[in-house]
């Protein structure tokens, strides 16, 4: 384990709107108010996304396994946002769930809102980023 420690700078509330994609929008906000790491909680409900469950194999590199997810799911989210060569890059994991049928898993594109999802950025005072990882083949943290 590595560790390494941070403080909070400033707190952001977050309104990403029907019809919105989710990722996009908090990309654009971390790049205007330059937000280079922090701390994300969310809330709400997605109409559609893509979210990767897992490996289809628990081998390195992993091959992701996509999920399409359609129809409105409620959602809860937590994820991080560090720098990568200079630019945010966000690791985001949600929980969606639609009547007795739940799922978790990694945001990583096409997401459009339902109605509204609520969050809380934390800005971070921090030293971490994110690189390719050669072994896993991902941008992973460094302390």
């Amino acid at each position: 384990m590595k560790y390494s420690s941070a403080k909070i700078k400033r707190v952001f509330v977050v309104k990403i709107e029907n019809g919105d994609d989710v990722l996009e929008s908090l990309y654009s906000m971390a790049k205007k108010e330059k937000i280079k790491s922090g701390i994300l909680y969310l809330i709400g409900a997605i109409e559609k996304c893509d979210v990767v469950t897992g490996p289809k194999k628990t081998v390195l590199p992993p091959d992701p396994w996509f999920v399409p997810v359609k129809g409105a799911h409620e959602v809860v989210g937590i994820g991080t946002l560090f720098s990568e060569k200079g630019n945010p890059k966000i690791h985001l994991h949600m929980s969606l769930g639609r009547g007795k049928k739940a799922m978790v898993g990694c945001l990583r594109k096409n997401s459009k809102t339902y109605i509204v999802l609520e969050g809380i950025l934390m800005e971070l005072e921090s030293r971490a980023v994110r690189e390719l990882d050669k072994k896993s083949g991902m941008t992973l943290l460094k302390l």
